[in-house]
């Protein structure tokens, strides 16, 4: 059975041969064994060679063990070969996305493979079993004189993660015959909190191990003294021979790593399109180091690489900055396309809203950066435990804060939200008490607030005009949980709820009498928490 292009020696008129397919019945014995399962045996599978690429095996259904698949929504088109659709591979303990394709219905070009399955070998880290032979096509080079660049043409740009392109590197350089021991590559971003994370792959151990860098990092010795700050700086790459009597160890990971019996370490720039500049670390514990076509290899995929790392990177920053400015749910709901004038959904939610009582005076006694450093304390007391609670900040108001706890999908009633906000109105007073302390031993006045929690629904999405969005809530409920909150300044209480809330809380409330509500109709029954701490 042969494709019905033939043509596979054809040239073009500019010397360079024709992309030809070729399909036909192996006349070999393909397996292939995975975690120590035997996941396909075949007599009849379908050799398809493909210009510029390995050689595949596709085998019919009844020779794969289809118990082990589970079909996944990933999907891939090729323009001779059709629509793709993948399984995913679980063997054991161990499960690898999206490993296992098929052309269900082919374009008649490749009518050959209809209904087969085929395997990324590099995926799963094994070969094809040919007559009880092991092979590994797939560390072979072809057309592109590169298995570095065969690779981020046909898997790098397909990686979920910057962690996921990171394993992948490390494993594409040990299958092509780098003896690389350990890797790391350095991305920097734009946070308020972060000045970049760090991916690091070793060959004796399994996973990518990441970890985040913060801006406290830039004074820690650890980072002061670090090959990477020069790279930053622009200096370029760093190489240090680590054998013989008198390696150079001027750096900190230079030693920890001659300690470990490294004998080699590379440390690359990797230049995104703005200038920001990263780095690509090697190092390998093979006797004389690497060798010059080594990291030559490496050197000439970097411009690519970096822009692979670049696109992660620039989603990262995007969902950072849109939690860090919008919150972590509104960021979600940016990211997913909600971002016209108009858009909106109805939302099930507690409102939250706090105030910080006496800040204009405050304001007018002080310099500004003090006055900042106390709204900052306050909020720091407000909506930490908001977070960490699982509420959603969607505007500081000043000195005041509009928060929302919204309700989950599959819950049914409100009792978990509700729980959720009145916890954190307690946790929040408790450190508002912890900094009321600290002002009273500095000989400074405590500092004032009310929270009001109300429950109901609400329009969240987009409002403005098409320039210049923003992302709230409106709604009746809001307003109400805003004139809540002010019956504090009448009443002693610091917490005050709604009956609304009252009637799906499972915590013991105190009813405090009914209170007229501005621009409400009705008189409001408010209820305060039974145990709260004091103030």
């Amino acid at each position: 059975m042969t494709d019905s292009d033939q043509n596979t020696g054809a040239t073009k008129d500019d010397g360079m041969p024709e992309y030809n397919i070729l399909a036909e019945i192996s006349d070999r014995h393909v397996s292939i064994e995975y975690n120590g399962v035997t996941i396909v045996d075949s007599k009849k599978a379908v050799r398809y060679t493909e210009s510029r690429n390995p050689t595949v095996y596709y085998f019919p259904r009844e020779d794969v063990r289809m118990d082990l698949m589970r079909r996944s929504r990933h999907r891939t088109h090729c323009p001779f070969k059709g629509n793709a659709s993948y399984w995913t591979l679980e063997v054991g303990e161990k499960t690898i996305e999206d490993a296992v394709w098929s052309y269900e219905n082919p374009l008649p070009e490749s009518d050959a493979i209809k209904g087969h399955l085929a395997f990324y070998l590099s995926r799963l880290g094994v070969s094809y079993n040919e007559d009880g032979e092991y092979t590994e096509a797939h560390s072979k080079l072809d057309s592109h004189g590169s298995v570095f660049v065969d690779w981020l043409l046909r898997e790098g740009w397909n990686s979920t993660s910057p962690s996921d392109l990171t394993g992948q590197l490390g494993d594409v350089l040990v299958r092509s015959g780098v003896d690389v021991s350990r890797m790391s590559v350095f991305i920097r971003t734009l946070h308020p909190l972060l000045i970049g994370s760090a991916y690091v792959w070793r060959s004796d151990k399994n996973g990518i191990h990441s970890f985040v860098l913060t801006h406290d990092t830039l004074s820690s010795p650890l980072f002061l003294d670090s090959p990477l700050i020069p790279i930053f700086n622009g200096a370029g790459g760093i190489r240090r021979r680590l054998e013989g009597d008198a390696p150079l160890l001027d750096y900190g990971i230079i030693k920890q790593l001659h300690e470990e019996g490294m004998t080699d370490y590379a440390a690359m720039p990797m230049t995104f399109s703005d200038g920001q500049v990263n780095a690509l670390t090697m190092s390998t514990s093979k006797p004389g180091g690497f060798s010059t076509a080594e990291l030559g290899r490496v050197h000439e995929i970097l411009p690519v690489l970096s822009r692979f790392f670049e696109v992660h990177a620039a989603r990262s920053m995007s969902n950072s900055l849109l939690q860090t400015y919008l919150g972590r749910h509104t960021g979600e709901k940016v990211m997913k396309g909600l971002i016209k004038r108009g858009d909106s959904e109805e939302l099930h939610a507690v409102i939250w809203f706090c105030d910080l009582r006496q800040s204009t005076p405050l304001a007018e006694s002080m310099p500004r950066e003090e006055f900042l450093e106390i709204l900052n304390r306050f909020f720091e007391c407000m909506v930490k435990p908001v977070v960490e609670y699982g509420g959603e900040v969607l505007r500081f108001i000043g000195d005041a804060v509009l928060a929302v706890f919204p309700l989950l999908d599959g819950d049914s009633t409100y009792q978990r939200a509700c729980d959720d906000a009145l916890t954190a109105a307690t946790e929040a007073e408790k450190r508002m008490k912890i900094l009321n302390e600290e002002r009273a031993a500095e000989g400074l006045e405590p500092l004032d607030f009310g929270i009001g929690l109300h429950l109901g629904r609400l329009t969240y999405g987009n409002i403005g005009i098409p320039e210049r969005l923003e992302f709230t809530v409106i709604g009746a409920a809001a307003n109400e949980a805003a004139r809540i909150e002010s019956l504090t300044k009448d009443i002693e209480p610091r917490v005050v709820v709604s009956s609304a809330f009252a009637e799906r809380c499972s915590s013991p409330l105190t009813p405090v009498g009914e209170f007229e509500l501005r621009g409400v109709k009705e008189k409001q029954t408010i209820y305060v928490p039974e145990e709260m701490p004091g103030f």
